[in-house]
């Protein structure tokens, strides 16, 4: 199974208010392991970056001003996110602001159901705890002492831990595996009741020593040195 984690910055927190997405983070896992294949891209927002949001990801309008227009690389992103499903935290927001840009660009919308939503999940596990993804990082045991600022794609990379973490670890299902395959070994060398009645049993054989085979056994037995019996 294919999955995109992701993760934005953007000016603001309202496409409809004229907030644009200026940085995207993707990750790709297949069947929980991540490929080592990304996608990481600033763009321009042909608007100025607010000072509140710049605090937060430190990407100016010096900084963003040469980079590309997110019409230039709409079609290069969604070929890297194909119809996998979509993890992000609050995803709603992420997605909000991504089919805003592909809209803006005359794109389809990218579906809701592909949408995986990892604060949704920690809610569901964790419910009155603190949600952000600093705490999440921090119950878990996440290193993120490297992220000074927010970046899409540093984020993104600690969520793909953190997501393995919420939906059952890296581990998930091996302890049931072994102990369903431990019980089916030990229950294969037990015999079973029907096999119990089905075994014929041969009676005891009697056995007497005949005068040869005495003679030699005392022999043998003449022939130890110092034998324990004969110790007082």
């Amino acid at each position: 199974m294919r999955e995109i984690i992701f993760d934005t910055e953007t000016t603001g927190f309202d496409p409809q208010n004229g907030d644009r997405m200026v940085e995207i983070g993707c990750i790709e896992m297949i069947d929980r392991i991540e490929t080592g294949q990304t996608f990481h891209c600033y763009y321009n927002p042909e608007r100025s970056m607010p000072n509140a949001a710049e605090n937060v990801h430190g990407l100016s309008d010096m900084f963003l001003s040469d980079k590309k227009l997110f019409a230039t690389g709409a079609e290069e992103l969604l070929d890297f996110l194909g119809d996998a499903n979509l993890v992000a935290h609050n995803a709603q927001f992420d997605f909000k602001f991504l089919n805003a840009e592909l809209l803006l660009c005359g794109y389809k919308p990218i579906s809701q159901f592909r949408m995986i939503d990892t604060l949704a999940i920690a809610k569901s596990k964790h419910p009155g705890a603190k949600l952000s993804l600093d705490a999440l990082c921090s119950r878990y045991g996440i290193d993120r002492s490297h992220r000074v600022k927010h970046g899409a794609l540093l984020d993104a990379e600690l969520l793909t831990q953190l997501y393995i973490e919420l939906t059952g670890g890296r581990q998930i299902g091996l302890g049931l595996a072994e102990n369903t395959k431990r019980h089916e070994s030990i229950a294969s060398m037990q015999p079973t009741l029907q096999q119990v009645e089905r075994k014929q049993f041969m009676a005891p054989r009697e056995h007497h020593a005949d005068a040869d085979e005495l003679v030699r056994h005392k022999i043998f037995i003449e022939g130890i040195e110092n034998p324990l019996w004969t110790e007082v």
